[in-house]
């Protein structure tokens, strides 16, 4: 599977039960590159997409133990690294702001072999700058 979430600059995802920050060009860019591909998410991360038509949306509850090689998985919520194993590559966008958090991005990524292979950044629709970067796991680190 392929990862995406969003993080702060202190690897946050979310605060007191929900996500910390929510752009609309982010979720077009999103469904623009999932194009041609299934993206599964839970439920609470589907109301942010209600607005959108995208017929590659797939909702469960244990998406990420369901989801197949090559699709994608938009994670806003969860612990991630039970999930470690099964993901091919990850998708971070850092909103490049510090939220207060209580819940983080949790797969340390340089100590389980993960290396950022590109960085793109964009601006969003209410954030000024929205960094993509996009991590491969390195193969000397097996």
């Amino acid at each position: 599977m392929i990862l995406i979430t969003a993080i702060d600059d202190n690897y946050g995802m979310m605060f007191n039960k929900r996500r910390q920050s929510q752009d609309r060009i982010l979720r077009q860019h999103i469904l623009e590159i999932t194009a041609g591909h299934t993206l599964w998410m839970n439920a609470y991360s589907q109301k942010q997409f209600a607005k959108e038509s995208s017929s590659n949306i797939h909702i469960s509850e244990d998406f990420l133990a369901e989801a197949p090689v090559g699709d994608y998985c938009l994670v806003e919520n969860l612990p991630i690294l039970p999930y470690e194993r099964k993901i091919e590559k990850i998708i971070l966008y850092h909103w490049n702001r510090v939220y207060p958090s209580d819940v983080k991005f949790d797969i340390p990524l340089a100590a389980y072999g993960w290396k950022s292979i590109q960085t793109i950044d964009f601006s969003g629709s209410s954030h000024d700058n929205i960094t993509e970067e996009i991590f491969v796991k390195d193969k000397e680190a097996g």
